[in-house]
C-alpha cells in the first residue's frame, strides 16, 4: 500500500534519479549511511567519555542506534494512536531511522571539546558546526574518490531530515559559534526548499533554524530523549554522579516540588540498583509522550513533512531538561571532563598548526604530515578557506584513537616504532 504521506518532491535525490531497486528511496538512504566508513568511525568517537576506555559507555555510534530505535518507536506510537495518521498516511520508519543514525556523522573527536575547538579554528574560514558538517558529509565527502564521485545522493526528505539548523553562517550579524550552516551549503538549502523563496521574517533571529521538517522533529527528540537519561546512567556507572554530588547540586537550585519528584526517583533508582530499567521505562514515556498537529508555513502546502509538527508534552520536556542540566553541571563542568576539553584544544591546535605551516603558507613544505589524498585535496584548493576547509574535514574526520596516535607520532619523542605506524 503507497504511502501518501510522500511525494515525488521528498524522494527526490540531490544526485538525480536513482537506478530502480527492490528497496524505496528512505531505504536506500538508510543502507548507504550504515555501510558508510564515515558511519562505522562513530564506534571510536566520543559521546561523553572517552572511547574505549571502558566497555559500557556509550560512544557516538551507540547513542546512534539508540537514537534510531527510539525514533521509529515514535513512529510507530504516532501511527498507532490514528488521528492524521492512518494505514496510507504515516511518517516513515526508515526515513527517520535514516535520519537518527545521520545526525552525529559530522561530530569530530573529542566530543563536543573537539566541536568548540573546531569553531575556534575555523571561525575566520566560515566556521565548523557539527550538524553543517554531518550535511557536508551526506552531500560532498561520504563516499568521495579521486575519479569525482561525491556524496550519497541523498534524498530530499532526508537531507531536510538532517538540517536542525537553515541559516547560513554569512546571514548572523555577529559569527556564530553554533547553530548554522556553511555559506557553500546555500545550494543544498536551495534543493531542500525547491528554491522557493524563503519569507523574509524567517530570517529574523532565530526563526529559520527554528524551521524543521517533522522528520527532524522526531530526530531532535528521540536525540534529546537519549542522551538526557542515558548520560545520567553511563555517569552513575563511571562513578561522576552519586548520592553525594547530586545532593550538593541540587542544593544549589530552586527544585520545585516536580523536580524534587524526579530527584528522589533518582535516589530511589541508585539505591536499588535498577537505574537503567528505571530510565528504560522513562525513554517509553518520552515516546508516548508525542502528538502530532497542523500547521502553516510557506513548505506546508508542498509536502506533509511540513504541513505536520511533532508536539511534546510540557512536562515530558521539562523532566528531560532537568537530567540534561544536571549532567552538565556535574558531569561535563567536571574537572576529569575539563582536563579532556584542554587535552583536545592542544591537540587540535598543535595538529591545525603543522597542517597550515606545511600545507597552505608559501614556501616548500617541509614534510608530508597527511595522508596523500588529503594533501592533493588540499593543493586543489584555489583559496586559503578552501584549504582550512579540507584540513578540517581531515581532523573532524579522525576518530579518538587516530588523532592521539597522529599526534603522539609528531610531537611524542618515545612513540614512533614500526608497531606504532598504523
Amino acid at each position: 500500500m503507497q504511502n501518501r504521506f510522500y511525494s515525488g518532491f521528498d524522494s527526490d535525490s540531490l544526485g538525480g534519479a536513482r537506478k530502480p531497486d527492490y528497496r524505496t528511496s528512505f531505504q536506500m538512504d538508510r543502507d548507504r549511511i550504515i555501510h558508510a566508513h564515515a558511519f562505522r568511525k562513530l564506534q571510536s568517537k566520543t559521546q561523553v567519555f572517552l572511547s574505549g576506555e571502558y566497555d559500557f559507555y556509550r560512544t557516538r555510534l551507540t547513542h546512534s542506534m539508540e537514537v534510531a530505535q527510539i525514533g521509529r518507536s515514535i513512529c510507530t506510537y504516532l501511527r498507532s494512536r490514528g488521528g492524521p495518521m492512518r494505514d496510507d498516511f504515516y511518517i516513515d520508519s526508515d526515513l527517520v531511522e535514516a535520519v537518527c543514525l545521520a545526525h552525529d556523522l559530522g561530530h569530530p573527536p573529542f566530543g563536543h571539546s573537539g566541536e568548540r575547538t573546531l569553531q575556534e579554528l575555523m571561525v575566520t574560514w566560515g566556521g565548523f558546526e557539527g550538524n553543517a558538517q554531518t550535511l557536508h558529509l551526506l552531500t560532498e565527502t561520504i563516499y568521495q574518490n579521486e575519479a569525482g564521485v561525491r556524496g550519497m545522493a541523498p534524498t530530499r526528505a532526508l537531507l531536510d531530515g538532517v538540517l536542525k539548523y537553515k541559516k547560513l553562517f554569512r546571514e548572523f550579524a555577529v559569527p556564530p559559534r553554533n547553530h548554522f550552516l556553511y555559506d557553500l551549503q546555500e545550494k543544498h538549502r536551495a534543493f531542500v526548499f525547491d528554491g522557493a523563496a524563503i519569507p523574509a521574517e524567517l530570517h529574523a533571529g532565530e526563526k529559520l533554524n527554528a524551521l524543521k521538517s517533522v522528520e527532524c522533529q522526531v530526530m531532535d527528540w528521540a536525540d534529546d530523549a537519549a542522551y538526557s537519561l542515558n548520560d545520567i546512567v553511563d555517569g552513575v556507572k563511571a562513578g561522576f554522579l552519586n548520592r553525594e554530588r547530586i545532593e550538593v547540586w541540587a542544593a544549589g537550585e530552586a527544585l520545585d516540588a516536580e523536580r524534587q519528584r524526579w530527584l528522589e526517583q533518582l535516589f530511589d533508582a541508585i539505591r536499588a540498583d535498577r537505574l537503567e530499567n528505571a530510565f528504560a521505562q522513562r525513554i517509553g514515556a518520552f515516546i508516548t509522550a508525542c502528538r502530532l498537529r497542523e500547521r502553516e508555513n510557506f513548505m506546508s502546502e508542498r509536502t506533509n513533512r511540513y504541513r505536520f509538527e511533532l508536539v511534546v508534552t510540557p512536562a515530558a520536556e521539562r523532566e528531560a531538561a532537568f537530567y540534561k542540566k544536571m549532567a552538565n553541571d556535574i558531569i561535563f563542568e567536571s574537572p576529569q571532563l575539563q582536563q579532556m576539553e584542554h587535552k583536545a584544544r592542544r591537540v587540535l591546535f598543535d595538529l591545525w598548526d603543522s597542517c597550515w605551516r606545511n600545507y597552505v603558507e608559501k614556501g616548500p613544505r617541509v614534510i608530508n604530515i597527511l595522508p596523500p589524498r588529503v594533501g592533493r585535496l588540499i593543493d586543489a584548493e584555489a583559496t586559503p578557506a578552501g584549504k582550512a576547509r579540507q584540513i578540517c574535514d581531515w581532523l573532524s574526520g579522525l576518530t579518538d584513537g587516530m588523532i592521539v596516535r597522529t599526534y603522539q607520532r609528531l610531537f611524542d619523542p618515545q612513540f614512533g616504532s614500526i608497531r606504532d605506524l598504523s
